[in-house]
C-alpha cells in the first residue's frame, strides 16, 4: 500500500513534467530536481544561461516593438532594398514575422523558467533552446544594430509612439511586476539568509518603485482638456492614393478626390524635349514596364527620355503584380482594369484636375541630370507650364523650391510659399513663407503652436498610421501627407485622448491595485 501511494505521488506531476518536458526535454520525474525556495536555482554553468535568457527576451521585445511601429515607413524601407537588390518584395513584413516568432519563442521559454522556479524545480536549459537562445540574441542586436545604422530616424519614430503607447506600457509592466511577485515572494520568504532576501526582493521592488513613478515624466498633447483639440489635420494624398491605385497616375490621384482627400502631392521631373511629368524615382524602372520595351535603358535616368517615348510606357501593371504595400486591399475589376491602363502623367493634367476639384498641390521639383537641355531652366519650364498651360488657381500651388524662390515670388505672387525644413519665424516672415512641410519625426506641438501663432501652418509627411496621425493631430498640425487617405478620412477623432485627470485616476488605480495584490501575495 506505501509502495503504491509512494507511486502515485512519484507519477501525479502533469504540470511540471509539462514544463520541464518544454523547458529542459526532461519529462521523467527522475530527470529533475527540486530546489528549495531561497536557494540556488540552477548549477553554475546554468546560471550563466538564465540572464541571456533575459537579455534576449529584452532585446527582441525592443526590436519587436521598434519595428512595429516602424509600420508607417514599410513602404520607404522596402524601397531602399528594392533600390541594392533590384526587385521589389515585402522584405518589411517578412522581418516583422520573424521578429514576431522570435520573440513568441523566447517568450515562452522565460514563462516555463519562471514556472518552474515558482515550482520549486532547478532550471535546465535544453541545448537546442541554448542555441535558439543565442540567435533570438544574435539576430535582434545585429538587427538593432543595422537598423541604427542606415535608417536612426526610426528611434524618433518610437519617441514619438511612447507619447500615445506609454499609458499602456505602463499597464502592462505593472501586471507582468505583480505576477512576477509570486516567484518573488516565494524565494525570498523562505531563504535563510537576510543577504539573499535583499538581492532577491531589492532589484524587484527598485523596479517596481521606477514603474510607478515613471508616469510623472511622460508628455503627451493627447492628455489635454476638454474642448483644446483642434481641427482634424487636412488630408494631402502623396502621390495620390499608392495603396489602391499605382502611385502618380490619373487614377491615384481620383481616387484621393473620391476619399475625400483636400491636397495632392507629387514628384515632377522634366523629359529631355522639356515636358514636366511626375515620375518619383531617377529611373523608370520600379513603376513602368520599360524591362519590356526598352531592356537597355532600364538604368537610364528618367529625365533623358522625350516626352513620345515616355508615352509608350505603361504605369500601372506593376502595381498589380509587384503589390507595393503589404496592407493593400483587394481591388475590384473594374479598378484593376483601370489599373492596368494607366500613363506617366503631365504635369500639366495633374494641374487642371487639382484646379478643377479646387485641390492644394505640392510637389517636389528635381532637376535634370548634366548634359540635360533644361538643366540651367527647369524651374523656369516649370512656371510656364504652372502658369500658362494648366490654368491653375495660382492659391492652390503649395510653391516648395526653394531655389530661385525671390524670382518665383515676383512672377508668381499668389503661390503659397512653402519651406522643407525648421527656421526662425523672423526668417520665414521675411521669405514669405506661409507654410511648412517638414518629416514627421520632426513633429512639435511647442513649435507648432509657435509658427500658428505667426499665421505660419505646419504640414507633417509621410503620416499613413492611425496612430500617428492621431498624434499629429492632437500636436495641432494643419494638415499631414499621407499613403492613406482611403482610411484616415474615417478617423472622427484621435486614438488616445483623455484628460489630465482621467489619466491620473488611471495612473494612481494602477498602482494602488498593483500594491494591494503584492502586498497579499508577499503575506501569504
Amino acid at each position: 500500500v506505501v509502495r503504491r501511494r509512494l507511486l502515485q505521488r512519484y507519477e501525479h506531476q502533469p504540470f511540471i513534467s509539462c514544463l520541464a518536458g518544454f523547458y529542459s526535454c526532461r519529462w521523467k520525474r527522475y530527470q529533475r530536481r527540486r530546489t528549495e525556495p531561497g536557494k540556488c536555482c540552477c548549477k553554475t554553468r546554468e546560471c550563466v544561461f538564465f540572464p541571456l535568457l533575459v537579455g534576449a527576451f529584452c532585446f527582441s521585445l525592443v526590436f519587436l516593438y521598434m519595428w512595429g511601429e516602424a509600420k508607417n515607413d514599410y513602404n520607404n524601407f522596402d524601397w531602399y532594398n528594392y533600390g541594392n537588390l533590384g526587385f521589389w518584395f515585402l522584405w518589411s513584413l517578412v522581418l516583422l514575422i520573424v521578429a514576431a516568432i522570435l520573440f513568441m519563442y523566447i517568450t515562452l521559454l522565460l514563462v516555463l523558467a519562471m514556472c518552474l522556479l515558482a515550482e520549486g524545480q532547478q532550471l535546465y536549459l535544453h541545448w537546442s533552446h541554448k542555441i535558439g537562445t543565442f540567435l533570438v540574441l544574435g539576430f535582434s542586436i545585429t538587427a538593432l544594430f543595422i537598423l541604427s545604422v542606415l535608417w536612426g530616424d526610426q528611434w524618433k519614430t518610437v519617441r514619438l509612439s511612447f507619447q500615445i503607447t506609454a499609458p499602456y506600457l505602463h499597464i502592462g509592466a505593472i501586471t507582468i511586476m505583480v505576477l512576477l511577485s509570486w516567484p518573488v515572494a516565494l524565494h525570498a520568504i523562505r531563504a535563510d539568509k537576510k543577504v539573499v532576501q535583499v538581492i532577491i526582493v531589492g532589484p524587484y521592488l527598485a523596479i517596481l518603485l521606477f514603474l510607478f513613478l515613471i508616469p510623472l515624466g511622460m508628455y503627451s498633447p493627447c492628455i489635454r482638456e476638454v474642448g483644446t483639440l483642434g481641427p482634424k489635420p487636412a488630408l494631402i494624398g502623396h502621390r495620390g492614393a499608392p495603396m489602391i491605385a499605382p502611385e502618380n497616375t490619373e487614377m491615384s490621384f481620383q481616387k484621393t478626390i473620391e476619399h475625400g482627400g483636400d491636397g495632392l502631392e507629387t514628384d515632377v521631373t522634366i523629359s529631355y524635349d522639356g515636358v514636366p511629368f511626375l515620375m518619383h524615382d531617377s529611373t523608370l524602372r520600379r513603376t513602368t514596364n520599360i524591362k519590356e520595351v526598352y531592356p537597355n535603358d532600364t538604368a537610364q535616368n528618367a529625365a533623358l527620355f522625350s516626352w513620345d517615348t515616355l508615352q509608350e510606357l505603361n504605369a500601372g501593371t506593376w502595381f498589380l503584380k509587384d503589390k507595393p504595400f503589404s496592407c493593400m486591399g483587394s481591388l475590384s475589376r473594374a479598378d484593376e482594369n483601370q489599373a492596368m491602363n494607366q500613363s506617366i502623367y503631365k504635369l500639366s493634367n495633374f494641374l487642371r484636375l487639382a484646379d478643377s476639384q479646387n485641390k492644394l498641390v505640392i510637389f517636389d521639383l528635381y532637376r535634370p541630370p548634366e548634359k540635360h537641355p533644361y538643366r540651367n531652366s527647369w524651374i523656369n519650364r516649370t512656371l510656364e507650364v504652372i502658369l500658362n498651360e494648366s490654368g491653375i488657381r495660382p492659391h492652390l500651388v503649395l510653391w516648395l523650391e526653394n531655389d530661385m524662390r525671390s524670382y518665383v515670388q515676383s512672377v508668381a505672387p499668389g503661390f503659397q510659399q512653402t519651406m522643407g525644413r525648421k527656421a526662425p519665424v523672423e526668417d520665414l516672415l521675411m521669405d514669405n513663407i506661409v507654410k511648412l512641410n517638414l518629416a514627421y519625426t520632426e513633429m512639435s506641438s511647442e513649435d507648432i503652436r509657435k509658427y500658428a501663432e505667426n499665421n505660419i501652418t505646419t504640414n507633417l509627411y509621410v503620416v499613413n498610421e492611425p496612430w500617428l496621425f492621431s498624434l499629429a493631430w492632437c500636436s495641432g498640425a494643419h494638415s499631414v501627407t499621407t499613403n492613406a487617405v482611403h482610411t484616415l478620412k474615417n478617423l472622427s477623432q484621435p486614438l488616445f485622448l483623455m484628460t489630465p485627470q482621467q489619466y491620473n485616476i488611471m495612473w494612481i488605480l494602477t498602482d494602488v491595485t498593483a500594491v494591494l495584490f503584492i502586498s497579499l501575495i508577499f503575506a501569504l
